[in-house]
């Protein structure tokens, strides 16, 4: 009989083969009774510093003789392994005339068309970036030189926003579809270790692998992927989606079609408000990114157990009382990266390799805004609020899209920045002293002092003199909800799917990816595919 057993604590440092020996002492049982013993996830728990632990859930075959002795033991933590239940959405009867056009290749368009073409439909994507090494090679050029390309960026291009960041695949999401995420991840090159670990990530530089690997399988797949081409225009037929215009030129008939934009293309939600389709302001948050040394961190959340190989690069979730502040999107061993998708424009987020062996760790500092904030009906005014942020910085930072940064100390004590200490800013193609103060409102750089000063109460030495603040991190969630009904289409236009991150539906790759494997079910409960 195959169990599952949950909460088995040992020694981070303990090998796992004393997971057989504890089990079997809980279990009452003889370590040879325990067949096929595999772990289902790990954590760690570094409360205590001076006893951390891991944190095993695993599943196991016994004997149905043994089973039922352990049955009669009444162990809480102790049951039959919960059977995952297989998803086939229900095929439509009406016969698809036209391709589904997928418009954005981040985790919800991947994900859609995958779910689309393994069952046969016709699909069509559309990306306005590039694929991913030609993007990589344009976000270097950026990095190194300044030299920003607007439709192949940090936010644009093959993988999405999602590509050059941590990989972090932690959702709060309870959907069984994030499982099949998980796996179809590993599938397609990550490491198994996400489908264990509870805080999983990937790293943007085997995420970039991952996402061609995955691309490469839905073209064999049939599904036709055309790189460089944006939506510009859309039309509709007695209140229905029939065609997407790609490049201001060619129309692409459609029996539907996946919102997948992502939340930098504002060029989409301005055009989606001039053609009547219902979007709603929401709550976002503004800020700043704060690096440490990495050691700092290491130390204050694993204490004389920092630097063991077991344990890694230390993380830290922060949450303040002053108007919504708190950490965000926490690299470990990372780099801050220049996030610009428009001219003239300085935005900042933050990125890990695999290995999170940088010399800092970073993470946002935001603060939480709300449409009242705005006083305008615009359901743009959002946008046009991160716009002048961004503008803000650029201008500070010199114009040549180097990034305002400076010292805690100097920011805390309203000191005019004049240099860096031990602390080198990571952020490229430049940081430079400004006194960020100049860029944000009032509220927010209160705000974050508030903050900051909280999370020393929490981390001590938090606010150490040399730690740097650079600003601006302001796209840590859209601003913007497209509106959408319950069956996962827009309000106001039929077939059209308002999915992911852009939509305002999800908040990281794994939600992402869900949201449009969703959107691609739907679809499918209407259609049957396309034959030939």
């Amino acid at each position: 009989m195959r169990l599952a057993a949950t909460n088995l604590s040992l020694p981070f440092n303990a090998d796992e083969s004393a997971l057989m020996m504890l089990l079997a002492s809980e279990l009452r049982v003889k370590q040879e009774d325990i067949q096929s013993l595999r772990i289902t996830r790990h954590s760690l728990d570094a409360r205590d510093k001076a006893d951390i632990r891991s944190i095993y859930s695993v599943s196991f075959e016994l004997s149905t003789e043994n089973a039922k002795r352990v049955a009669l033991l009444g162990l809480k933590n102790v049951g039959k392994l919960p059977e995952r239940s297989e998803r086939e959405p229900e095929q439509g009867t009406v016969p698809q005339d036209a391709p589904a056009v997928v418009v954005g290749l981040g985790p919800a368009g991947l994900f859609a068309a995958h779910e689309l073409a393994k069952r046969g439909y016709k699909v069509i994507v559309i990306e306005r970036g590039k694929p991913i090494a030609e993007r990589k090679a344009d976000v270097e050029t950026f990095f190194s030189q300044g030299l920003l390309n607007t439709n192949s960026n940090v936010m644009f291009g093959e993988g999405g926003a999602g590509t050059f960041s941590d990989g972090k695949l932690t959702t709060r999401i309870k959907d069984p579809r994030a499982e099949d995420v998980i796996d179809t991840l590993v599938k397609f090159g990550a490491d198994g270790n996400i489908a264990v670990e509870a805080k999983p990530h990937i790293g943007t530089d085997v995420l970039s692998h991952v996402v061609a690997d995955m691309r490469n399988a839905l073209q064999s797949m049939g599904v036709e992927i055309r790189f460089n081409s944006c939506m510009t225009d859309f039309d509709t037929r007695d209140g229905r989606i029939v065609s997407v215009t790609v490049n201001g030129k060619e129309k692409l008939p459609c029996c539907a079609a996946v919102l997948a934009i992502g939340q930098a293309a504002r060029d989409t939600y301005r055009l989606l408000v001039s053609k009547g389709i219902e979007l709603v302001p929401k709550p976002f948050a503004v800020g700043v990114r704060i690096e440490h040394p990495q050691d700092f961190i290491n130390r204050s959340q694993f204490g004389r157990f920092a630097g063991h190989p077991r344990l890694g690069a230390a993380e830290y979730r922060l949450t303040g009382k002053s108007r919504g502040v708190y950490t965000f999107c926490m690299c470990p061993g990372g780099v801050v990266v220049a996030s610009s998708s428009a001219e003239n424009q300085v935005v900042t987020n933050g990125m890990s390799y695999h290995s999170r062996s940088e010399r800092n760790a970073n993470s946002a500092v935001i603060v939480q805004v709300n449409p009242s904030d705005f006083s305008s009906a615009d359901p743009l005014s959002g946008i046009i609020f991160q716009e002048k942020l961004e503008n803000a910085a650029f201008r500070l930072g010199g114009g040549d899209y180097s990034a305002p940064a400076m010292r805690v100390g100097d920011f805390l004590n309203r000191k005019k920045p004049e240099h860096f200490g031990s602390v080198a800013p990571t952020y490229r193609p430049n940081a430079v002293p400004r006194d960020i103060r100049k860029c944000m409102p009032p509220a927010i750089s209160n705000g974050i002092e508030d903050g900051i000063r909280t999370f020393a109460r929490q981390i001590h030495n938090f606010d150490m003199y040399d730690a740097v603040l650079t600003a601006i991190e302001s796209r840590s969630s859209s601003p913007v909800r497209i509106a959408r009904d319950e069956n996962g289409e827009a309000t106001r236009l039929k077939g059209l799917y308002p999915v992911g991150e852009g939509a305002g539906y999800a908040g990281g790759i794994v939600s992402a990816a869900v949201d449009g494997m969703r959107a691609a079910e739907r679809i499918i409960s209407r259609f049957k595919p396309m034959r030939g």
